[in-house]
Parts: C-alpha cells; structure tokens; sequence
C-alpha cells in the first residue's frame, strides 16, 4: 500500500510540473489580475495593478464574488479595443486604469478648455464633435461596459466670494459640467442606464500644479471611465468557465493507452512499487467517468511489458 501510495505521489506530482511550465504570455498575467480569489494574492495584484495602471479603483462597485481567473484576460481584450478606439477622438487623453474589481478599465479625459468657455457649462463646438465621435464609435459599440463620469475645476476663487463660497461654486460648476456632458452623450443615442453616476468634485483630486496656468488648465477636465459592468462580468466568468471545460474536455480525451505506458513504464522502474500499481486494467486516469477517444480500448497494465 506504501509503494501504490509512492507511486501515486510521484505521478501527480509530475503531471502538475508538466502542466504549470513554460513562459507566461500577456494573457496569462491578465488572468492573474483577474482572478479575484484569495486575499493575500489579490490585494498584492491589486496593489501593482493600481499603481502602474493609474487612478480608478473607485470607479464602479465591487460584484460581491470573486471574479475568476480567465476573466481579467477576456475583460481585458474588449478594454484595448474601446482604449484603441478612443485614442480616435480628437481632444481626448485615454488611458488604462483599474477598477473597483480590480479589473482593467478606460479613462478618457477631456480638456474644459476645449468643452466649456469660462465659467461656462455649455458645451463648445469642438466638444459636442469630440463628444458625438465618442459616443458612436466607443459608448454605442460597447454597451455592456458602465460609464461614470466626473467633473472638476481648479482652485482659483470667484469674484466678490469668500474662499468657502468659490469652494463651493466650484463645485457646483463642475457638476454642471459633468453633467453637460452626459446629457449630450445620452442625445448622441447613449442608454441612460449605462451612464451609471455623474460627480461634481470641484477642486478635489488636482493632476497637476495649481500654482501656474498650464497646471490649472491640466485640473480643470472631465473624465469618463469606462469599466465592466455586472453583466459584462457574469458573461465573461461564463466564457472563461466554458472555455476551460473545453481544454480540460480535450485533456482528458487525450490517449490513455500513451498515458499507460509511461506510467507502467516508470512504476516498474521503481523497487518500492508492486509488480501491479493498479489491479484495475484500466488507469484510473481513464476511468472517472470523462470523455475518451473514439474506438479507446481500454488495456490492461501488463501487456505493456
């Protein structure tokens, strides 16, 4: 029993070497940062995720389940064709983030000077052409991903108002203008319902030095996001479920009398190993109830001599 148990040991190990080597490609990593499963792994991948991937762990809200590895990679794909199809807008700046799933997601931001005149929430000429190309070319073609968008100012005071006041003119400015911008994207055939939250948050979050003019001009912006939404999520976990039944599916049809032979073949090359590993005449490999090959025989152990 000792000698089947060796045996049994040896091979596992084996076969789970064999099937975790070789160089991990781009889609490889991009299943590891979407798999949300375990707490320590995760955290850490979020971490660097974040970090290199830019702002945006707060946009969208968490699903509630781990999000399965496979996810991350397909999720993935469908962010770099909508970032790829952005980057065509004129007067926008698109790049990667992270979201509150770890996931990765879009931002686009757009320049205030280019969308509002001064102190103004209506929308310029060049913004509702840039906004109109965005809205067709990326939101209307990409339903299935949320968008959250967000307004803000620099931190330059009003005329004939305290500090507290601009503070909060500013605000109030920058909602008017996120929410410019929404209503025009919902007028250029955007669903209502994938627009799930427009922000005003003045001055808070500065990307740039408010001290000069190229800094402010920098803080005042709109950014959109686009990120996975739950149903985009539940689709994905399902395609990566399918598609990893149909590689096991396809490993576990493979040709078991190969399978036999090298197991035969090095179970009675080991002294601590009985004559017989298995008394069955089939591996147990092949006899769990999974998918074999067409006209399979099953053969016993010792013909392999």
């Amino acid at each position: 029993m000792k000698g089947l148990k060796f045996c049994a040991l040896v091979l596992s190990a084996g076969m789970l070497l064999s099937s975790c080597g070789g160089n991990m490609n781009n889609t490889g990593k991009g299943s590891l940062i979407g798999a949300g499963g375990g707490a320590a792994l995760g955290t850490l991948i979020g971490t660097l995720a974040s970090s290199n991937k830019g702002k945006g762990a707060g946009i969208g809200a968490a699903v509630g389940v781990a999000v399965g590895a496979g996810v991350g990679a397909l999720i993935g794909k469908k962010m770099d064709k909508a970032k790829a199809a952005a980057q065509q807008v004129e007067n926008a700046q698109v790049e990667s983030v992270t979201d509150a799933n770890g996931l990765q997601a879009v931002k686009v931001t757009f320049d205030s000077g280019i969308l509002f005149n001064t102190s103004s929430s209506a929308l310029s000429s060049n913004a509702t052409a840039s906004l109109a190309k965005f809205a067709s070319t990326v939101l209307n073609v990409n339903k299935d991903m949320d968008v959250a968008i967000k307004g803000y100012t620099d931190n330059q005071g009003w005329k004939n108002s305290t500090a507290a006041q601009s503070v909060q003119k500013n605000m109030d400015l920058s909602l008017q203008r996120a929410n410019s911008v929404s209503n025009y994207l919902k007028q250029c055939g955007v669903s209502p319902t994938q627009i799930t939250s427009v922000e005003g948050l003045g001055e808070a979050d500065p990307v740039a030095d408010n001290s000069t003019a190229a800094g402010r001009e920098q803080n005042r912006r709109v950014e959109v996001y686009l990120y996975a939404s739950e149903k985009m999520i539940q689709e994905a976990q399902a395609q990566a479920t399918n598609q990893t039944d149909e590689k096991n599916s396809e490993t576990d049809s493979m040709d078991c009398t190969l399978v036999l032979r090298e197991y035969n073949l090095f179970c009675y090359s080991l002294p601590l190993c009985p004559r017989t590993c298995y008394p069955a005449h089939v591996h147990p490999l092949c006899t769990t109830g999974r998918p074999r090959r067409k006209n399979q025989v099953e053969t016993p152990l010792g013909s392999f001599g």
